[in-house]
């Protein structure tokens, strides 16, 4: 659906438009965010979000960030997403404010809108995101300890001895799910591979064709990631949802969250890092400190661990890794690892 599709289905419903300060301004002021006499002066997006339109607003006191959600994918237009995601975040927010450890490391959440599926939420200023640590950047001991309280909180807050289902997220569950565990491992999946990484497309074909690692693979995303489970879960627990500040890391765009198991958003953390390398973080600065309130699987946070390489390494959700020659091949040969043989691997989490 093209924007100008989406105006002409649902006239009169506030589209958020960089360009049309005035009516941003406007919705700002019928949300009742903006005080008396504050004025709109600039707004420009707001990051590299890949899912919804982001946009700085600034006023003459200050600025917010504006969110919101279309009935597609906003950096692939090409792919059809939830609507609806928006009205989960803004779910999502609801259930943690009364609890401060995981309120306090995320955005004040100022108003929503969820008719036109819009947030309004803290502008936690123009840092950027912790992207950088696939290319040299760094994710100190200190900063890696704060996301493990901020992770251990959030599980703990609402573990439930049985299966959750009041945040059940089932749209965007179905959607990520495909793009983890299934499309990467299709063979026509339209993707040019040797584009990203010459040679590429045969290691991913050498994968691909591997009987156990594909079965074990869809075992994992039908049986772990599709059930409901204890622990609400933010559910894109990644570098690029991790916001630099000078008080610390914070968390932003829960909008895949759900209640299911909690070594789903340790294995997506824990993927990254060990892309990212060992001069960027060490993983150990963050499992020696993260605590689950639920029994939990070693075995399974790391063959989670594994499928998250994977889709990342031959999916669409590519990363800014380095390009040298092999790196991405050498990342397919430990996802397999991870997955079809990870009691090999415990002394990552040990």
């Amino acid at each position: 659906m093209s924007p100008d599709q989406f105006r002409r289905d649902h006239p009169g419903l506030f589209y958020l438009d960089a360009a049309d300060l005035g009516g941003l301004e406007a919705h700002l002021v019928r949300l009742g965010v903006f005080r008396q006499g504050e004025r709109l002066v600039a707004a420009a997006k707001a990051g590299e979000g890949n899912m919804n339109c982001t946009v700085r607003a600034t006023t003459d006191r200050r600025s917010v960030v504006v969110k919101q959600s279309r009935p597609w994918v906003e950096k692939y237009p090409q792919f059809a997403a939830p609507w609806d995601r928006a009205c989960r975040e803004m779910e999502f927010y609801g259930l943690v404010r009364s609890v401060p450890g995981v309120a306090s490391r995320m955005p004040r959440l100022l108003a929503g809108d969820p008719g036109a599926r819009v947030l309004v939420l803290e502008d936690l200023g123009t840092a950027g995101d912790h992207t950088d640590i696939y290319r040299g950047g760094t994710i100190g001991a200190a900063d890696l300890q704060v996301l493990a309280d901020y992770l251990s909180c959030l599980h703990a807050a609402f573990a439930m001895t049985e299966p959750g289902s009041s945040l059940p997220n089932r749209e965007m569950r179905d959607i990520n799910h495909a793009h983890i565990f299934r499309i990467p491992l299709d063979a026509e999946n339209g993707l040019d591979l040797d584009a990203v990484e010459p040679g590429l497309h045969a290691a991913a074909a050498r994968l691909k064709g591997d009987p156990a690692f594909v079965a074990e693979v869809a075992r994992l995303g039908r049986d772990v990631y599709l059930a409901d489970g204890p622990c609400l879960l933010h559910g894109d627990f990644f570098p690029g949802s991790l916001v630099r500040t000078p008080g610390g890391p914070r968390v932003i765009d829960p909008e895949f969250c759900f209640f299911g198991r909690p070594e789903i958003d340790v294995a997506v953390f824990l993927a990254h890092l060990l892309m990212a390398g060992p001069a960027a973080a060490d993983p150990a600065d963050f499992f020696g400190r993260y605590r689950l309130p639920v029994a939990s699987e070693r075995r399974l946070t790391l063959q989670l661990a594994g499928v998250e390489i994977m889709r990342r390494v031959i999916g669409y959700a590519q990363l800014p890794l380095p390009t040298g020659p092999g790196l991405r091949a050498r990342l397919i040969d430990l996802a397999r690892g991870l997955v079809l043989h990870p009691e090999v691997h415990l002394d990552l989490i040990a």
